[in-house]
């Protein structure tokens, strides 16, 4: 009977499958991979439903928005499933949640391995002690994580886990098939240098910090040589106050908001793309960095994006800014404007690098992790 792998989402988006789709092919001989997802569709995100290629995945409660089931319902129908597998080894995202908290407790003293999957970081927010005490009562269960990156990686130490149960390279995607979406060769082949434009993919939601973004592309449009769009791909509650900003700050002829994009779009409007923005006030990671990278892009991003650790290095595939400073992104912006040999030094170096984002290291991480020491002891 082979063991199994069961990985736990509030919701399988693109990157979820992905990641569960590729343990499949590596692990699949001597593990079943189960993917259970709360509800079919997410709250935060309008990605299509995923339903894996080559993993089994479950909704628990398919139809539903999550912050209609009770919490005790949450936690029979999760023990339901979860004790159908005796000999599995447990991933989890949204450790908050008192639900999950209370079926890892169960599964621990029964004897499974259960691992943590993390992405925050302690810059992330302003942190006070005694809640940062609660918070690692709730990571107690974890026999193991995998962290996005360094930062993530320290934080969780600071919560209590041992740092040789610690794995990375949580945030990935199956670089190949973002690339075939794109239907395009990767930079610098493929647009022309000068029909190209600047991209962000995020939420319209504060703390992606597009106001910024907006102020500096005004700046950029008085200095730059070149005369290029800059194309907002997403949704959400700041979506008029940003067009009326625009419009006050006399760039919305060149600004496009296309809504929110499901990932094939996503793949195509990159593939046009001179530079990726991020400017994030906080960003526990911003995986269209690794999109972006995919398709071998520059990046500008903000010193608080988790991605940076991993991804990014300053001046060789892109640059890391302030989150409160407009006038370095449109520094950088123009640098990349004006000079195509740069910008093509750049997209090489950009593609020297996606290896490090690729569903290939997620499985990596995963199979550190199926050893863990399940025993009482490594509760540390």
């Amino acid at each position: 009977m082979k063991n199994d792998l069961v990985f736990v989402w509030e919701n399988f988006g693109p990157i979820h499958a992905d990641r569960c789709d590729a343990v499949a092919d590596s692990l699949g001989k001597n593990y079943r991979v189960i993917g259970l997802e709360f509800v079919s569709k997410s709250a935060v995100y309008e990605w299509d439903a995923e339903e894996g290629r080559s993993f089994r995945k479950i909704t628990l409660f398919p139809n539903q928005h999550l912050e209609d089931v009770p919490t005790w319902r949450q936690i029979l129908v999760m023990l339901k499933y979860c004790l159908n597998y005796y000999r599995g080894t447990f991933f989890f995202c949204h450790y908050e949640r008192v639900s999950i908290l209370f079926v890892e407790l169960l599964l621990r003293s029964l004897g499974h391995n259960v691992i943590v999957m993390n992405d925050s970081k302690f810059d992330d927010r302003e942190r006070v002690l005694w809640r940062e005490n609660v918070k690692s009562l709730f990571y107690l269960p974890y026999s193991g994580a995998i962290a996005s990156s360094n930062r993530a990686k320290d934080y969780l130490r600071f919560l209590g886990l041992k740092k040789n149960k610690i794995a990375t390279n949580y945030d990935t995607l199956n670089l190949a098939r973002f690339v075939s979406l794109s239907q395009a060769p990767a930079a610098p082949d493929g647009a022309p240098f000068l029909s190209r434009h600047f991209t962000i993919v995020a939420r319209l939601v504060p703390k992606k910090n597009i106001k910024l973004a907006l102020e500096a592309f005004s700046i950029y449009r008085t200095k730059a040589r070149f005369s290029r769009e800059l194309h907002i791909c997403g949704s959400g509650e700041l979506e008029s106050d940003l067009k009326e900003l625009a419009r006050n700050l006399d760039i919305s002829d060149d600004v496009v908001f296309t809504g929110f994009i499901q990932t094939a779009q996503v793949a195509r409007k990159l593939a046009t793309t001179l530079a990726l923005l991020l400017p994030s006030v906080e960003e526990q990671f911003g995986n269209v960095v690794i999109e972006a990278q995919a398709l071998h892009l520059p990046v500008i991003l903000s010193e608080n994006c988790g991605a940076r650790d991993v991804l990014i290095r300053s001046g060789v595939n892109g640059f890391v800014i302030e989150p409160d400073n407009a006038a370095g992104l449109a520094f950088f912006m123009q640098l990349l404007s004006d000079d195509e040999d740069l910008w093509r030094r750049m997209c090489q170096a950009a593609g020297s690098r996606i290896w490090q984002g690729d569903v290939k290291e997620f499985v990596s991480a995963v199979a550190s992790q199926i050893a863990t020491d399940a025993s009482p002891a490594a509760l540390a």
